[in-house]
């Protein structure tokens, strides 16, 4: 093989980063009355970084981190969870986020949409570093 790129042993790469953008679930999340009655819309984003040396190597699915299991159980928790803060639901996707002892940083910002009246959105993001 001629390809350049066929020898991924010869440099080093920095962390994978992996970026899950606008997951849009709804959650009952809030402490007003109507906040707990009805559930709202909320829009995630993910970012978690680890080393992905192993997987460049391989090529094989075992090697890499597998984002579908952790986007399966952040819809779960969400959508089956109540939250009376935002700052608890960004805490707890964040842990989902972080499960995988390869994970290095796992950072989540999630969107409240029409949370304000004169607002698009409130958001809070929170990190994880190991």
């Amino acid at each position: 093989m001629s390809n350049q790129y066929a020898n991924h042993s010869q440099g080093s790469y920095s962390q994978a980063v992996i970026n899950i953008t606008n997951l849009r679930l709804r959650t009952y999340i809030g402490f007003n009355p109507e906040e707990r009655e009805k559930q709202q819309d909320v829009v995630i984003n993910i970012e978690i970084h680890y080393p992905a040396d192993k997987s460049f190597q391989s090529d094989n699915v075992a090697d890499a981190l597998n984002y579908k299991i952790i986007t399966k159980k952040v819809i779960q928790h969400v959508e089956e969870g109540r939250f009376l803060l935002l700052e608890k639901l960004v805490a707890d996707v964040v842990d989902i986020c972080s499960e995988h002892p390869s994970v290095t940083l796992a950072k989540v910002t999630i969107d409240k949409p029409h949370a304000l009246r004169f607002a698009d959105s409130v958001s809070l993001s929170l990190e994880h570093r190991r």
